[in-house]
């Protein structure tokens, strides 16, 4: 037995804004909306990233939300094939009103930044070497 896929449900506190903010990082809307859910593709393997309301999410969830602005367990990380990428990614997420939690850096072998999107959801961008 083996599974199909997988992919990530977060929640939005707005999800017109987060509709604004993944499309001004350039990411593809997958499927259709309603007043509950966005979806997202992110980039060429087309990793799933759903966005519930709050309360449609904690019906799904059976269970208290973490405030995600201040609780992380999760950072989603995207790669960059070069380190100008990642710094072409910074701007754009910058621009797109990302928090920057971590300014771009070297790290052992790569390079990478971290930021936040408005509902606090960490992610950060890396180029490493072969990857």
């Amino acid at each position: 037995m083996k599974t199909k896929m997988i992919w990530a449900n977060l929640v939005s506190n707005d999800l017109q804004q987060t509709i604004q903010f993944y499309t001004d990082l350039g990411f593809k809307q997958n499927g259709q909306n309603t007043e509950e859910i966005v979806s997202f593709s992110i980039e060429e393997n087309n990793f799933i990233i759903n966005f519930f309301t709050t309360d449609r999410f904690k019906t799904a969830l059976k269970g208290n939300l973490a405030n995600s602005k201040n609780e992380n367990e999760i950072i989603f990380s995207l790669s960059a094939e070069s380190r100008e990428e990642v710094d072409l990614w910074y701007k754009k997420v910058k621009k797109a009103g990302a928090t920057i939690f971590s300014e771009p850096e070297n790290y052992q072998l790569g390079y990478t930044f971290g930021f936040a999107d408005p509902d606090g959801h960490k992610f950060n961008f890396l180029y490493w070497p072969g990857m």
